[in-house]
């Protein structure tokens, strides 16, 4: 085990209340298509179609993206949403803060989990709030030619009755985007021992600013493939790998301790 892997199991060894903030880099490694990199969304098409103003001009063309890019009802978690479901029932992580909409924090058995962005597994009606599957909506699509709009409620605005998947657009903001909201995740931050961040480049406004929130001296780890703007921050440790292999790593060097 190298130096940094060696200081980075320490310090959640030491770690009674760990926070971890987790973006697509953990859940590429269950095949999902994440969104910065060469290869991803965003490679194929401008964030315009993932804002509110697309989704209120084009809802048809907008959840034709939006299934086919963000909708994978049949991943399974990998070997790091496993790992961290393991130290939460350990009692070693408190909070799961993730940007992701995939539900794979949950299916993996996380039950602290805030899901900053929102979830990809519903949409509702803006105007009665009337909810319905993701599944319900694609069979939808395939039956009806307004699909999108809510069948429960009759105001005459038909935009008001667009049924919007409960993810968090560009030019949106869910129910994490409070004051409420905020200042709950931020507690959370400072009651933490150590930020864990993985696979985030934390470079998206306003989930970027959350490591400025932990207490002096807690110490921020960081596993991610590319760089983040705290990699050279007081008290950063970064490993530049795959998320599920190098918890693994650690895992075992936990367990190994704890057997010893």
């Amino acid at each position: 085990m190298n130096s940094n892997l060696e200081t980075c199991t320490d310090l959640i060894k030491n770690a009674q209340n760990i926070v971890v903030l987790t973006g697509a880099g953990i859940s590429t490694e269950s095949g999902i298509k994440d969104f910065r990199s060469e290869t991803g969304i965003y490679s194929m098409a401008p964030e315009y179609l993932l804002s509110l103003d697309y989704f209120f001009r084009h809802p048809a063309e907008f959840y034709q993206f939006a299934i086919e890019n963000l909708y994978y009802p049949d991943v399974k978690p990998n070997l790091g949403h496993e790992i961290l479901t393991k130290w939460e029932k350990q009692g070693k992580v408190r909070q799961i803060i993730t940007q992701n909409i995939d539900g794979l924090h949950q299916k993996a058995g996380s039950q602290n989990v805030i899901e900053f962005h929102g979830t990809i597994k519903d949409a509702a009606c803006l105007h009665c709030g009337e909810v319905y599957s993701t599944e319900a909506m694609v069979n939808r699509m395939e039956e009806m030619q307004d699909f999108y709009i809510c069948d429960h409620c009759k105001t005459k605005r038909v935009q008001e009755r667009y049924i919007k998947p409960n993810v968090v657009l560009y030019g949106d903001a869910g129910e994490w985007f409070t004051a409420e909201g905020f200042e709950t995740i931020i507690q959370l931050i400072e009651q933490a021992d150590c930020l864990l961040v993985l696979g985030t480049s934390l470079k998206v406004t306003p989930f970027s600013t959350f490591p400025q929130y932990r207490r002096r001296g807690v110490p921020l780890v960081i596993i991610n493939k590319g760089d983040t703007p705290y990699d050279n921050a007081a008290g950063a440790f970064v490993i530049h790998d795959s998320i599920g292999k190098t918890l693994n790593k650690i895992d075992k060097a936990l367990s190994g301790l704890q057997n010893g």
